[in-house]
């Protein structure tokens, strides 16, 4: 049996169906912020997303990484940029309401070996304890 999404009481269906300012008011004050005033890097994504829709695009890049996941884009895909390369983000109904940017780290994990070529002899030296 699947499991029901709800977003403050709400299915996805419901979320889907409501306008934008119904919406903002469900969403926590810094996105609600953030939606409402819109910066232009903000109404580019949505133009992107609009314009996707219609063409049927696989995936939508974007270095937008503050974005607010909107219900709407529930079952998209994203390339988010991280820095260094875009990774795919699949838009599932749990990141409704958070950033695009959690989604897509820009740090990653660091395994450091033996010392490297241009190290001293003392540097080399590993005690056998």
């Amino acid at each position: 049996m699947a499991r029901m999404f709800y977003f403050k009481g709400k299915t996805l269906e419901e979320l889907q169906k409501m306008t934008m300012d119904d919406f903002v008011r469900l969403i926590d004050s810094r996105a609600r912020r953030q939606i409402q005033r819109a910066p232009v890097q903000y109404r580019k994504l949505l133009e992107k997303v609009k314009h996707a829709n219609k063409m049927k695009k696989a995936i939508i890049e974007t270095h937008f990484r503050s974005a607010v996941i909107l219900p709407s884009w529930v079952g998209l895909k994203f390339g988010v940029h991280n820095g260094k390369q875009f990774v795919n983000v699949d838009i599932t109904p749990e990141m409704v309401g958070r950033r695009l940017g959690e989604f897509s780290h820009t740090t990653g994990r660091v395994a450091h070996s033996g010392p490297g070529v241009g190290a001293t002899r003392s540097s080399k030296f590993i005690p056998l304890k």
